[in-house]
């Protein structure tokens, strides 16, 4: 398979009385780190209304490669976060087509 652009999806949670801080740190500090990544496209925030974690991140990636960037090494993981998020999941997902 060739290195093309996937999504990415991160979903997680944490614990009540660190929410806004996390929130804010992703919003202000996370994103404007990895869009500045090369190869990380768009970058958009969801809050679970079902099971599963409480919060999702969804990235277009350009390919794998953009994982392995010096740029990407320095933000990756959830900075000040780390040991408090809890449920990691990850998903990453090719098209199965062109566009519609």
């Amino acid at each position: 398979m060739p290195d093309e652009a996937f999504i990415h999806i991160v979903r997680v949670d944490i614990d009540p009385e660190h929410e806004a801080a996390f929130n804010a740190w992703y919003e202000q500090t996370h994103f404007p780190d990895l869009l500045a990544c090369p190869g990380w496209l768009s970058a958009k925030r969801f809050v679970s209304i079902g099971d599963g974690p409480k919060y999702a991140a969804m990235y277009e990636v350009a390919g794998r490669w953009a994982f392995e960037t010096p740029e990407f090494l320095k933000v990756k993981g959830f900075g000040p976060f780390e040991s408090l998020v809890k449920n990691f999941m990850r998903i990453q997902l090719r098209p199965m087509s062109g566009p519609a």
